[in-house]
Protein backbone atom coordinates (compact mmCIF):
# COMPACT_ATOMS: atom_id res chain seq x y z
CA UNK A 1 0.00 0.00 0.00
CA UNK A 2 1.15 3.50 -0.71
CA UNK A 3 0.15 6.49 1.00
CA UNK A 4 -1.74 9.30 -1.13
CA UNK A 5 0.14 12.11 0.35
CA UNK A 6 3.20 13.71 1.71
CA UNK A 7 5.35 10.75 3.18
CA UNK A 8 7.01 8.68 0.90
CA UNK A 9 9.64 5.76 0.89
CA UNK A 10 12.42 6.82 -1.49
CA UNK A 11 13.05 4.09 -3.77
CA UNK A 12 16.60 3.72 -3.68
CA UNK A 13 16.57 3.49 0.29
CA UNK A 14 19.40 1.74 1.83
CA UNK A 15 20.83 1.08 -1.99
CA UNK A 16 24.31 2.43 -2.50
CA UNK A 17 25.02 6.44 -2.82
CA UNK A 18 27.93 5.69 -5.52
CA UNK A 19 26.39 6.48 -9.02
CA UNK A 20 28.11 4.00 -10.95
CA UNK A 21 26.64 1.21 -8.22
CA UNK A 22 23.50 2.22 -7.77
CA UNK A 23 21.78 1.63 -10.84
CA UNK A 24 23.17 -2.13 -11.34
CA UNK A 25 21.57 -2.22 -7.85
CA UNK A 26 18.34 -1.51 -8.92
CA UNK A 27 18.26 -3.78 -11.54
CA UNK A 28 19.49 -6.80 -9.15
CA UNK A 29 16.79 -5.96 -6.55
CA UNK A 30 14.42 -5.79 -9.15
CA UNK A 31 14.91 -9.11 -9.91
CA UNK A 32 13.84 -10.11 -6.20
CA UNK A 33 10.89 -7.60 -5.87
CA UNK A 34 8.05 -10.40 -6.41
CA UNK A 35 10.14 -13.21 -4.54
CA UNK A 36 7.67 -14.96 -1.94
CA UNK A 37 9.53 -14.65 1.60
CA UNK A 38 10.88 -17.64 3.70
CA UNK A 39 10.70 -16.87 7.44
CA UNK A 40 12.26 -19.86 8.77
CA UNK A 41 13.10 -18.33 12.05
CA UNK A 42 10.43 -16.44 13.08
CA UNK A 43 8.89 -15.91 16.47
CA UNK A 44 5.43 -14.71 15.52
CA UNK A 45 2.95 -16.60 18.51
CA UNK A 46 1.05 -19.49 16.95
CA UNK A 47 -1.97 -18.76 18.68
CA UNK A 48 -1.79 -15.03 16.93
CA UNK A 49 -2.33 -16.88 13.38
CA UNK A 50 -4.75 -19.55 14.58
CA UNK A 51 -7.05 -17.10 15.93
CA UNK A 52 -6.87 -15.04 12.94
CA UNK A 53 -8.52 -12.33 15.30
CA UNK A 54 -8.67 -8.51 14.71
CA UNK A 55 -5.59 -6.77 16.07
CA UNK A 56 -6.38 -5.24 19.55
CA UNK A 57 -4.69 -1.49 18.77
CA UNK A 58 -1.94 0.15 17.46
CA UNK A 59 0.19 0.28 20.51
CA UNK A 60 0.12 -3.61 21.75
CA UNK A 61 0.51 -4.62 17.64
CA UNK A 62 3.59 -1.97 17.02
CA UNK A 63 5.12 -0.38 20.08
CA UNK A 64 4.78 -2.58 23.34
CA UNK A 65 6.27 -5.83 21.77
CA UNK A 66 9.26 -4.01 20.10
CA UNK A 67 12.12 -4.45 21.83
CA UNK A 68 14.22 -2.57 19.89
CA UNK A 69 11.81 -0.05 20.12
CA UNK A 70 11.17 -0.33 23.52
CA UNK A 71 14.92 -0.28 24.68
CA UNK A 72 15.59 2.64 23.22
CA UNK A 73 12.70 4.89 24.90
CA UNK A 74 13.72 3.76 28.01
CA UNK A 75 17.44 4.15 27.70
CA UNK A 76 16.47 8.28 27.05
CA UNK A 77 14.13 8.27 30.61
CA UNK A 78 10.54 6.45 28.92
CA UNK A 79 9.52 4.46 31.55
CA UNK A 80 8.28 0.97 30.73
CA UNK A 81 4.61 1.77 32.12
CA UNK A 82 4.47 4.60 29.31
CA UNK A 83 5.43 2.24 26.74
CA UNK A 84 2.76 -0.62 27.97
CA UNK A 85 4.92 -3.01 29.53
CA UNK A 86 3.41 -4.47 32.53
CA UNK A 87 4.93 -5.24 35.96
CA UNK A 88 4.12 -8.94 37.81
CA UNK A 89 2.95 -7.50 40.42
CA UNK A 90 0.26 -4.81 38.96
CA UNK A 91 -1.33 -7.10 36.04
CA UNK A 92 -3.26 -5.38 33.94
CA UNK A 93 -2.42 -1.77 34.93
CA UNK A 94 -1.26 -0.26 32.13
CA UNK A 95 -0.81 3.15 30.38
CA UNK A 96 -4.00 3.00 27.94
CA UNK A 97 -2.93 2.32 24.16
CA UNK A 98 -3.75 5.97 22.68
CA UNK A 99 -1.18 7.13 25.43
CA UNK A 100 1.46 4.56 24.49
CA UNK A 101 0.89 5.60 21.32
CA UNK A 102 1.89 9.14 21.62
CA UNK A 103 4.50 8.86 23.97
CA UNK A 104 6.26 7.14 20.66
CA UNK A 105 5.03 9.20 18.20
CA UNK A 106 6.62 12.13 20.37
CA UNK A 107 9.66 10.11 20.57
CA UNK A 108 9.99 9.78 17.06
CA UNK A 109 12.76 11.54 16.48
CA UNK A 110 15.01 9.19 18.60
CA UNK A 111 14.94 6.18 16.04
CA UNK A 112 17.05 8.22 13.18
CA UNK A 113 20.01 6.44 11.96
CA UNK A 114 18.18 3.37 13.70
CA UNK A 115 16.63 -0.34 11.86
CA UNK A 116 14.18 0.50 13.95
CA UNK A 117 13.12 3.63 12.24
CA UNK A 118 13.70 1.83 8.39
CA UNK A 119 11.50 -0.98 9.87
CA UNK A 120 8.66 1.20 11.41
CA UNK A 121 8.28 3.73 8.60
CA UNK A 122 8.11 0.37 5.92
CA UNK A 123 5.59 -0.90 7.87
CA UNK A 124 3.45 2.35 8.32
CA UNK A 125 3.79 3.86 4.62
CA UNK A 126 3.81 0.23 2.84
CA UNK A 127 1.93 -1.82 5.19
CA UNK A 128 -0.59 0.52 6.75
CA UNK A 129 -0.78 3.51 4.15
CA UNK A 130 -0.24 6.23 6.92
CA UNK A 131 1.09 9.67 4.89
CA UNK A 132 2.44 11.41 7.85
CA UNK A 133 5.29 10.84 10.14
CA UNK A 134 5.18 10.32 13.44
CA UNK A 135 5.08 13.13 15.96
CA UNK A 136 3.03 14.72 18.90
CA UNK A 137 1.03 16.57 16.76
CA UNK A 138 -0.09 14.00 14.35
CA UNK A 139 -0.21 11.03 17.07
CA UNK A 140 -3.76 10.61 17.44
CA UNK A 141 -4.74 11.10 13.76
CA UNK A 142 -2.54 8.35 12.89
CA UNK A 143 -4.01 6.29 15.98
CA UNK A 144 -7.08 6.61 14.72
CA UNK A 145 -6.27 5.87 11.50
CA UNK A 146 -4.57 2.58 11.99
CA UNK A 147 -7.66 1.92 14.33
CA UNK A 148 -9.53 2.04 11.17
CA UNK A 149 -7.72 -0.23 9.45
CA UNK A 150 -6.71 -3.02 12.07
CA UNK A 151 -10.74 -3.28 11.93
CA UNK A 152 -10.77 -4.21 8.32
CA UNK A 153 -10.93 -8.31 7.39
CA UNK A 154 -8.00 -7.49 5.36
CA UNK A 155 -5.89 -6.61 8.02
CA UNK A 156 -6.51 -9.84 9.94
CA UNK A 157 -3.19 -11.85 11.02
CA UNK A 158 -3.54 -14.69 8.03
CA UNK A 159 -5.06 -11.69 5.50
CA UNK A 160 -1.84 -9.83 5.97
CA UNK A 161 0.40 -13.04 5.89
CA UNK A 162 -0.70 -13.64 2.42
CA UNK A 163 -0.06 -10.21 1.61
CA UNK A 164 2.58 -10.39 2.72
CA UNK A 165 3.79 -12.55 0.12
CA UNK A 166 4.80 -15.01 3.08
CA UNK A 167 5.21 -18.67 1.51
CA UNK A 168 6.72 -20.21 4.48
CA UNK A 169 6.75 -19.30 8.30
CA UNK A 170 8.27 -21.26 11.14
CA UNK A 171 7.36 -20.17 15.14
CA UNK A 172 9.36 -20.78 17.79
CA UNK A 173 7.65 -23.26 20.28
CA UNK A 174 8.48 -24.58 23.53
CA UNK A 175 9.47 -28.40 23.75
CA UNK A 176 6.42 -28.21 26.01
CA UNK A 177 4.04 -26.86 23.65
CA UNK A 178 0.88 -28.29 23.16
CA UNK A 179 1.14 -27.67 19.20
CA UNK A 180 -2.47 -27.32 19.24
CA UNK A 181 -2.83 -23.91 17.65
CA UNK A 182 -0.84 -25.53 14.40
CA UNK A 183 -2.98 -28.81 14.69
CA UNK A 184 -5.85 -26.17 14.19
CA UNK A 185 -3.81 -23.70 11.42
CA UNK A 186 -3.19 -27.57 9.37
CA UNK A 187 -6.99 -28.34 9.51
CA UNK A 188 -7.81 -25.21 7.80
CA UNK A 189 -5.19 -25.71 5.39
CA UNK A 190 -1.86 -23.79 6.94
CA UNK A 191 -0.03 -26.40 8.29
CA UNK A 192 2.33 -26.79 5.17
CA UNK A 193 3.08 -22.78 6.15
CA UNK A 194 3.31 -22.59 8.95
CA UNK A 195 5.08 -24.76 10.99
CA UNK A 196 6.82 -24.76 14.48
CA UNK A 197 10.47 -24.90 15.61
CA UNK A 198 11.39 -27.18 18.37
CA UNK A 199 12.98 -24.76 21.34
CA UNK A 200 13.94 -26.86 24.48
CA UNK A 201 15.89 -23.85 26.47
CA UNK A 202 13.96 -24.40 29.15
CA UNK A 203 14.60 -27.96 29.55
CA UNK A 204 17.77 -28.00 29.13
CA UNK A 205 19.46 -24.67 31.55
CA UNK A 206 19.05 -26.81 34.47
CA UNK A 207 19.85 -23.87 37.02
CA UNK A 208 17.05 -21.83 35.27
CA UNK A 209 14.39 -20.64 37.81
CA UNK A 210 11.39 -23.03 37.12
CA UNK A 211 13.30 -25.66 35.58
CA UNK A 212 11.55 -28.56 37.57
CA UNK A 213 8.02 -26.88 36.75
CA UNK A 214 8.98 -27.05 33.20
CA UNK A 215 10.41 -30.82 33.40
CA UNK A 216 7.23 -31.75 34.99
CA UNK A 217 5.32 -30.49 32.30
CA UNK A 218 7.46 -31.89 29.97
CA UNK A 219 7.20 -35.20 31.20
CA UNK A 220 3.35 -34.51 31.23
CA UNK A 221 3.22 -33.79 27.11
CA UNK A 222 5.90 -36.51 26.39
CA UNK A 223 4.45 -39.39 28.41
CA UNK A 224 7.54 -40.11 29.51
CA UNK A 225 8.19 -40.25 34.09
CA UNK A 226 11.55 -38.33 34.06
CA UNK A 227 13.58 -39.53 37.34
CA UNK A 228 16.88 -38.97 35.89
CA UNK A 229 19.07 -37.89 32.52
CA UNK A 230 18.52 -40.43 30.48
CA UNK A 231 14.64 -39.87 31.00
CA UNK A 232 14.74 -36.32 30.15
CA UNK A 233 16.80 -37.00 26.81
CA UNK A 234 13.78 -39.88 25.86
CA UNK A 235 11.31 -37.09 26.94
CA UNK A 236 13.19 -34.28 24.52
CA UNK A 237 13.40 -37.26 21.45
CA UNK A 238 9.67 -37.83 21.75
CA UNK A 239 8.74 -34.91 21.65
CA UNK A 240 11.02 -33.98 18.83
CA UNK A 241 9.11 -36.78 16.91
CA UNK A 242 5.63 -34.62 17.59
CA UNK A 243 7.55 -31.69 16.35
CA UNK A 244 8.37 -33.20 13.52
CA UNK A 245 4.97 -34.81 12.46
CA UNK A 246 3.74 -31.41 12.79
CA UNK A 247 6.03 -30.59 10.01
CA UNK A 248 8.90 -28.21 12.38
CA UNK A 249 11.70 -27.91 10.04
CA UNK A 250 14.69 -26.86 12.79
CA UNK A 251 15.06 -26.38 16.37
CA UNK A 252 16.27 -23.39 18.07
CA UNK A 253 19.13 -23.30 20.85
CA UNK A 254 19.25 -19.74 22.82
CA UNK A 255 22.59 -20.29 25.00
CA UNK A 256 25.37 -18.17 26.91
CA UNK A 257 27.90 -20.29 25.36
CA UNK A 258 28.81 -22.39 22.24
CA UNK A 259 30.45 -25.14 24.22
CA UNK A 260 29.70 -28.29 23.24
CA UNK A 261 31.91 -30.72 25.48
CA UNK A 262 30.28 -34.12 25.88
CA UNK A 263 30.03 -35.37 29.22
CA UNK A 264 29.55 -39.06 30.43
CA UNK A 265 26.22 -40.20 31.00
CA UNK A 266 27.19 -41.02 34.71
CA UNK A 267 28.24 -36.81 35.43
CA UNK A 268 25.10 -35.97 33.21
CA UNK A 269 23.11 -38.29 35.97
CA UNK A 270 24.74 -37.13 38.81
CA UNK A 271 23.75 -33.06 37.53
CA UNK A 272 20.09 -33.79 36.69
CA UNK A 273 19.83 -35.58 39.97
CA UNK A 274 20.68 -31.93 41.56
CA UNK A 275 19.15 -30.10 39.52
CA UNK A 276 15.52 -32.49 40.73
CA UNK A 277 16.83 -31.94 44.67
CA UNK A 278 17.28 -28.07 43.56
CA UNK A 279 21.06 -28.01 44.70
CA UNK A 280 22.71 -28.01 41.01
CA UNK A 281 25.49 -25.71 40.91
CA UNK A 282 26.21 -22.60 38.10
CA UNK A 283 29.11 -24.52 37.08
CA UNK A 284 27.24 -27.63 36.69
CA UNK A 285 24.57 -26.11 34.61
CA UNK A 286 26.47 -24.93 32.51
CA UNK A 287 28.56 -27.59 31.88
CA UNK A 288 25.53 -29.93 31.06
CA UNK A 289 24.23 -27.14 28.83
CA UNK A 290 26.87 -27.55 26.52
CA UNK A 291 26.48 -31.26 26.94
CA UNK A 292 23.35 -31.19 25.55
CA UNK A 293 24.09 -29.31 22.90
CA UNK A 294 26.49 -32.10 21.67
CA UNK A 295 23.04 -34.58 21.99
CA UNK A 296 20.74 -32.14 20.17
CA UNK A 297 23.00 -32.79 17.20
CA UNK A 298 23.40 -36.12 18.05
CA UNK A 299 19.66 -35.88 17.76
CA UNK A 300 19.14 -33.67 14.73
CA UNK A 301 21.82 -36.09 12.90
CA UNK A 302 18.92 -38.57 13.41
CA UNK A 303 16.25 -36.93 12.85
CA UNK A 304 16.71 -34.24 10.53
CA UNK A 305 15.83 -31.48 12.18
CA UNK A 306 17.92 -28.11 10.96
CA UNK A 307 19.74 -27.12 14.29
CA UNK A 308 20.09 -23.23 15.01
CA UNK A 309 21.93 -21.76 17.22
CA UNK A 310 21.94 -18.43 19.29
CA UNK A 311 24.75 -17.83 21.21
CA UNK A 312 26.56 -14.97 23.51
CA UNK A 313 23.29 -12.99 24.97
CA UNK A 314 23.89 -12.15 28.25
CA UNK A 315 19.84 -12.64 28.56
CA UNK A 316 17.97 -9.75 31.48
CA UNK A 317 21.20 -8.48 32.13
CA UNK A 318 19.09 -5.58 34.78
CA UNK A 319 17.83 -8.77 37.39
CA UNK A 320 15.27 -6.30 38.93
CA UNK A 321 13.51 -5.17 35.84
CA UNK A 322 13.49 -8.69 34.75
CA UNK A 323 11.64 -9.92 37.97
CA UNK A 324 9.49 -6.95 37.55
CA UNK A 325 8.47 -7.15 34.19
CA UNK A 326 9.75 -10.73 32.50
CA UNK A 327 11.96 -11.06 29.56
CA UNK A 328 12.17 -9.37 26.64
CA UNK A 329 12.15 -5.63 26.92
CA UNK A 330 15.68 -4.56 26.22
CA UNK A 331 17.81 -6.12 28.70
CA UNK A 332 19.68 -8.81 26.83
CA UNK A 333 23.20 -7.58 25.95
CA UNK A 334 25.99 -9.06 24.05
CA UNK A 335 29.18 -10.57 25.08
CA UNK A 336 32.03 -11.83 23.59
CA UNK A 337 31.32 -15.05 22.11
CA UNK A 338 34.62 -17.86 21.19
CA UNK A 339 33.39 -20.57 18.66
CA UNK A 340 36.33 -22.35 17.42
CA UNK A 341 37.11 -24.69 20.33
CA UNK A 342 33.79 -24.36 22.07
CA UNK A 343 31.78 -26.17 18.74
CA UNK A 344 35.31 -28.38 18.00
CA UNK A 345 33.52 -31.31 19.91
CA UNK A 346 30.58 -31.26 17.70
CA UNK A 347 31.73 -30.88 14.69
CA UNK A 348 34.43 -33.51 15.07
CA UNK A 349 31.62 -36.12 15.77
CA UNK A 350 28.94 -34.51 13.56
CA UNK A 351 30.48 -31.96 11.07
CA UNK A 352 30.37 -34.14 8.43
CA UNK A 353 27.65 -35.91 8.86
CA UNK A 354 25.26 -35.65 5.77
CA UNK A 355 21.72 -35.59 7.72
CA UNK A 356 22.97 -32.38 10.37
CA UNK A 357 22.45 -29.06 9.13
CA UNK A 358 24.07 -27.06 11.92
CA UNK A 359 23.29 -23.29 11.30
CA UNK A 360 25.32 -20.46 13.11
CA UNK A 361 24.79 -16.99 14.52
CA UNK A 362 26.34 -14.55 16.27
CA UNK A 363 25.97 -11.12 17.64
CA UNK A 364 29.42 -11.01 18.45
CA UNK A 365 31.06 -9.49 14.82
CA UNK A 366 34.60 -9.98 15.35
CA UNK A 367 34.49 -13.40 15.05
CA UNK A 368 32.44 -13.34 11.35
CA UNK A 369 35.78 -13.34 9.65
CA UNK A 370 38.09 -14.76 12.24
CA UNK A 371 35.58 -17.91 13.11
CA UNK A 372 32.26 -18.15 11.68
CA UNK A 373 33.03 -18.50 8.40
CA UNK A 374 36.28 -20.40 8.32
CA UNK A 375 33.83 -23.04 10.08
CA UNK A 376 31.34 -22.81 7.47
CA UNK A 377 33.84 -22.83 4.61
CA UNK A 378 35.31 -26.66 5.89
CA UNK A 379 32.51 -27.97 7.54
CA UNK A 380 29.71 -29.39 5.13
CA UNK A 381 27.39 -29.50 7.97
CA UNK A 382 27.97 -25.78 8.74
CA UNK A 383 26.07 -22.69 7.51
CA UNK A 384 26.09 -19.41 8.59
CA UNK A 385 22.78 -17.22 9.54
CA UNK A 386 21.66 -14.09 8.81
CA UNK A 387 23.08 -11.70 10.91
CA UNK A 388 20.92 -11.29 14.16
CA UNK A 389 19.24 -9.32 16.43
CA UNK A 390 22.06 -6.16 17.17
CA UNK A 391 23.51 -6.79 13.60
CA UNK A 392 20.22 -7.04 11.65
CA UNK A 393 20.86 -3.70 10.65
CA UNK A 394 22.02 -1.90 6.81
CA UNK A 395 25.58 -1.64 7.71
CA UNK A 396 25.57 -5.05 10.34
CA UNK A 397 24.40 -6.79 7.15
CA UNK A 398 27.33 -5.06 4.46
CA UNK A 399 29.91 -5.92 7.11
CA UNK A 400 28.35 -9.38 7.52
CA UNK A 401 28.61 -9.91 3.53
CA UNK A 402 32.33 -8.55 3.33
CA UNK A 403 33.68 -10.41 5.89
CA UNK A 404 32.23 -13.63 5.18
CA UNK A 405 32.06 -14.04 1.81
CA UNK A 406 35.84 -14.47 1.07
CA UNK A 407 35.68 -17.53 2.62
CA UNK A 408 32.43 -18.92 3.10
CA UNK A 409 30.88 -18.02 -0.23
CA UNK A 410 27.79 -17.15 -0.59
CA UNK A 411 26.23 -20.78 -0.75
CA UNK A 412 27.38 -21.94 2.89
CA UNK A 413 24.99 -18.81 3.91
CA UNK A 414 21.06 -19.49 4.87
CA UNK A 415 20.02 -16.41 3.24
CA UNK A 416 17.66 -13.97 5.37
CA UNK A 417 15.30 -15.85 7.70
CA UNK A 418 14.69 -12.69 9.71
CA UNK A 419 13.89 -13.02 13.76
CA UNK A 420 11.19 -11.04 14.70
CA UNK A 421 8.39 -10.78 16.93
CA UNK A 422 6.92 -8.08 15.15
CA UNK A 423 4.92 -9.80 12.41
CA UNK A 424 4.14 -6.49 10.57
CA UNK A 425 7.73 -5.79 10.07
CA UNK A 426 8.48 -9.38 8.05
CA UNK A 427 8.46 -7.27 5.09
CA UNK A 428 10.62 -4.78 6.01
CA UNK A 429 13.01 -6.88 7.08
CA UNK A 430 13.32 -8.82 4.31
CA UNK A 431 13.41 -6.06 1.67
CA UNK A 432 15.98 -4.63 3.73
CA UNK A 433 18.36 -7.58 3.64
CA UNK A 434 17.26 -7.79 -0.33
CA UNK A 435 18.94 -3.98 -0.64
CA UNK A 436 21.74 -4.71 0.97
CA UNK A 437 22.36 -7.50 -0.86
CA UNK A 438 21.67 -5.96 -3.85
CA UNK A 439 24.34 -3.21 -3.24
CA UNK A 440 26.94 -6.00 -2.32
CA UNK A 441 26.43 -8.01 -5.50
CA UNK A 442 26.26 -4.54 -7.60
CA UNK A 443 29.58 -3.82 -6.23
CA UNK A 444 31.21 -7.23 -7.45
CA UNK A 445 29.61 -6.29 -10.63
CA UNK A 446 30.72 -2.98 -10.67
CA UNK A 447 34.35 -4.36 -10.05
CA UNK A 448 33.83 -6.91 -12.90
CA UNK A 449 34.28 -9.62 -10.23
CA UNK A 450 30.80 -10.69 -11.21
CA UNK A 451 28.94 -10.45 -14.27
CA UNK A 452 25.20 -9.35 -13.67
CA UNK A 453 23.48 -11.96 -14.63
CA UNK A 454 25.75 -14.34 -11.92
CA UNK A 455 24.74 -11.34 -9.51
CA UNK A 456 21.36 -11.42 -10.54
CA UNK A 457 21.23 -15.34 -9.91
CA UNK A 458 22.69 -14.91 -6.21
CA UNK A 459 20.51 -12.23 -5.27
CA UNK A 460 17.75 -14.86 -6.12
CA UNK A 461 19.19 -17.35 -4.29
CA UNK A 462 19.60 -15.31 -0.78
CA UNK A 463 16.43 -14.38 -1.31
CA UNK A 464 14.38 -17.22 -1.88
CA UNK A 465 16.28 -20.19 -3.14
CA UNK A 466 19.36 -20.78 -0.54
CA UNK A 467 16.52 -20.47 2.71
CA UNK A 468 14.70 -23.09 1.22
CA UNK A 469 17.44 -25.26 0.85
CA UNK A 470 18.72 -24.43 3.89
CA UNK A 471 15.78 -25.28 6.00
CA UNK A 472 14.79 -28.12 3.49
CA UNK A 473 11.65 -26.62 2.62
CA UNK A 474 9.79 -28.80 0.59
CA UNK A 475 10.69 -27.54 -2.97
CA UNK A 476 6.44 -27.98 -3.80
CA UNK A 477 6.01 -25.12 -1.37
Amino acid sequence: MVSETGWTLHPDRALPSDPVVRPIAREILAATATLPIVSMHGHVEAEVLARDEPFADPASLLVTPDHYLVRMLVSQGVPHDALGVPRHDRPGVVAAPREVWRTFATHWPLFRGTPTRYWMEHVLVEVFGLDEKPSAQSADRLFDLLSERLDKPDFRPLALFDRFGIEVLATTDAATATLDDHADLAGRGWGSRIVPTFRPDAVLHVDRPGWRDDVALLAERSGIAIHGYRDLVHALEERRRTFVAAGARATDHGHLSADTTPLTDAEAERIVAAALRGDVTAAAAQAFSGHMLFEMARMSAQDGLVMQLHPGVLRDHDRAVAQLRGPDVGYDIPVVTEYVRALRPLLEAFGHHPNLRLVLFTVDEDTFSRELAPLAGVYPAVRLGAPWWFLDTPDGMRRFREAVTDTAGFANMTGFVDDTRAFCSIPARHDLARRVDAGFLARLVAEHRLDLDEAIETAQDLAYRIPKQAYAVPRSL
